[in-house]
């Protein structure tokens, strides 16, 4: 983000918000309400997105808006909502650890490209880009485990799908059936998965922005004119956008593999060949964009909702200069 950028660029008031500037407990304390909310929001897209990447393909190909009313025809907005609590739960910890390491790390990769002869906007897509993808790697050890049991509960209903009462029982059944490991079903899909898709979004949403900007005038080290709040607001949602639009056509193969290894063949032993397989005997090359639709929705949505909640937040938890 631009919280890190390049301090020498005039065009971007949101530079001198680096790091060292944030106000760390006040920072922890609203970002975890105000990301909870923006995931309140985007949360039942998620779940018509990963019935539609297990459901077994019987001679009908079901869609986003069918499952969406199968699921409020069988449990109401309740049914949208299923793995919603271990999701909350989980999730304040591991965006901790997510933003701490996006932060310190850009910092430093921001350092090495500044110093290469490579033009603006690509400069600013590899520092995002390393900084998403370590960020993202770094969060796993505390996502995996959260995936695997918000989507075990987000598929029930479903044919063959096991019962739970809730998070917990998912997990004291995981655990008794697989021990520890089963949390960590598809971890190494996971990695395979999250990473590039961080690497992709923060990458696409630094160049992006460097982009928008030159394209207003703002790009000129001479040109000390500042934006207005609302071209600020504005650049920071298209390039969330666009952020979230390229990172899903990118990576919906992978998240296709990687969910279904953790929600299906649950008992017996998972292997990505078998996944693969199984989605081609299925439905083709096809198969692997299951459900593009909801999360192309999702992750532009929630790209544009984040980034504009995280500068928001950056912002309000910056330190005066007297503090």
């Amino acid at each position: 983000m631009d919280g890190a950028a390049v301090p020498s660029q005039p065009y971007s008031p949101q530079a001198e918000i680096n790091w060292d500037r944030l106000d760390k407990t006040k920072f922890y304390a609203i970002g975890a309400g105000l990301f909870t909310s923006v995931t309140v929001g985007l949360y039942p897209i998620s779940v018509v997105k990963t019935r539609l990447q297990v459901t077994i393909r019987q001679g009908s190909n079901p869609s986003a808006i069918s499952i969406f009313r199968n699921i409020l025809k069988a449990d109401g907005v309740s049914g949208l909502y299923r793995g919603f609590g271990t999701v909350v739960t989980g999730a304040v910890p591991g965006r901790i650890i997510f933003l701490t390491t996006l932060e310190t790390t850009k910092i430093g990769a921001l350092t090495i490209t500044e110093k290469l002869n490579l033009p603006e906007p690509t400069q600013a897509a590899i520092a995002n880009g390393v900084a998403g993808m370590i960020s993202s790697l770094a969060a796993q050890s505390v996502f995996v485990p959260l995936d695997v049991v918000s989507q075990r509960l987000m598929v029930q209903g479903t044919a063959g799908a096991i019962k739970y009462r809730g998070g917990f029982d998912a997990a004291r059944k995981i655990i008794k059936t697989d021990g520890i490991r089963g949390l960590y079903r598809g971890f190494g899909m996971s990695v395979l998965t999250y990473s590039p898709t961080s690497a992709v979004w923060w990458a696409s949403y630094g160049s992006s922005q460097r982009v928008i900007w030159r394209s207003l005038g703002y790009s000129s080290k001479d040109n000390m004119q500042m934006p207005s709040q609302g071209q600020i607001i504005l650049v920071q949602a298209l390039g969330g956008f666009f952020a979230g639009a390229v990172a899903s056509c990118v990576t919906t193969p992978l998240d296709t593999i990687k969910t279904r290894l953790q929600v299906l063949d649950t008992e017996s032993k998972p292997s990505v060949k078998r996944t693969i397989k199984r989605l081609m005997d299925e439905d083709g090359w096809k198969g692997f964009y299951r459900g593009i639709g909801p999360r192309f929705f999702s992750m532009s949505a929630w790209g544009t909702s984040m980034i504009l909640a995280y500068e928001y937040l950056k912002r309000i938890c910056a330190k005066h200069e007297h503090d």
